[in-house]
């Protein structure tokens, strides 16, 4: 597929993806807020006695969100540096 080299008069299919808005690219609320609420089911089953499996799936979802955290960080941290393989205006 040709790429036309100068960007400001290109038109049709060419024409460069606008920006998404900042609330739709920053995930880190919706993140945080996610495993808080896995962390806050695991305290709420704990309290009351509840045992089993789902103990153990609240506990899990909080650990995977916090793993997702730092796989956010890191890919965060190639794309400053620019490494070539991570998506880049993140």
């Amino acid at each position: 597929m040709d790429v036309p080299s100068d960007p400001s008069r290109t038109k049709g299919r060419f024409r460069p993806t606008p920006q998404l808005p900042r609330s739709l690219v920053n995930l880190w609320p919706p993140m945080i807020l996610g495993t808080v609420l896995w962390f806050l089911a695991f305290a709420v089953l704990l309290i009351t006695g509840v045992r089993g499996v789902w103990l153990w799936t609240t506990l899990a979802g909080g650990g995977l969100g916090i793993v997702g955290m730092g796989i956010m960080l890191w890919q965060r941290a190639t794309a400053r540096r620019g490494s070539r393989p991570t998506p880049h205006g993140l």
